[in-house]
């Protein structure tokens, strides 16, 4: 059976970089993906104006995705403004019983950023309503429920307070080349806006974490310890 995975950010390239090689890695292995950004992340430029970076954040999100090998989907919440509503829930829910996930990837629930915070909230509580019999909820009836089996935080080094691995993921070679690929087309990830050397402190984590779990790179992830956890972490 195919394994579909949903990673979902609060801001276009959270995930890219967390769960990127991870995504990629089981895109190799035949599994399905989707990138979901819960914001574009349209603040985050401190030359250009919000609609302007917009623009440009939502072509390298699809750009990043394509390269891997996955989809992409960037819903028109505001970056700093991510309400952890039932709404945003539902929403997220729908996408969840469309795309039939049996592992979701998402931020780890305390942060410095308080978007990553309620995307974290937001994912949780979207699992639990995709599970619910359901009636009179608009979209989220258009799809049978569905629940997904494994949950899992993606290390950010924005989130670390109190964050623990439970698990690794061995990123071989051919991933770990095709996100350095696909992730440096993203300016942010480049440095460009804050000045921040996101590609090398993610290359850096993964090979620190592959020396802990006895591999070249792996990229780490908090879950309650389930049989279907140690399937995707693999050897």
């Amino acid at each position: 059976m195919t394994r579909t995975v949903l990673a979902i950010g609060a801001h276009i390239g959270d995930m890219d970089l967390t769960a990127g090689p991870t995504l990629a890695k089981l895109v190799l292995e035949g599994a399905n993906a989707t990138i979901i950004a819960l914001t574009p992340g349209e603040r985050g430029h401190p030359r250009l104006t919000p609609s302007e970076y917009k623009k440009q954040k939502i072509a390298e999100g699809e750009a990043f995705a394509t390269a891997i090998g996955a989809d992409f989907i960037v819903l028109d919440h505001s970056d700093g403004f991510l309400p952890d509503t039932d709404d945003v829930a539902l929403e997220l829910a729908t996408i969840i019983r469309e795309k039939q996930p049996d592992t979701l990837i998402t931020h780890w629930k305390h942060s410095i950023h308080r978007d990553h915070e309620h995307a974290a909230r937001l994912s949780e509580r979207a699992r639990f309503l995709a599970g619910l019999p359901t009636e009179g909820l608009g979209t989220l009836d258009d799809h049978p429920r569905h629940s997904v089996r494994t949950f899992l935080h993606a290390e950010n080094w924005e989130d670390m307070e109190g964050f623990q691995p439970t698990m690794y993921v061995p990123i071989p070679d051919e991933a770990f080349y095709r996100w350095v690929s696909a992730i440096r087309h993203q300016a942010f990830a480049r440095g460009e806006t804050y000045g921040f050397r996101y590609i090398d402190y993610y290359t850096a984590l993964m090979t620190t974490r592959g020396c802990l779990a006895g591999y070249p790179r792996a990229c780490a992830f908090h879950s309650n310890p389930t049989p279907e956890v140690t399937k995707l972490a693999g050897p």
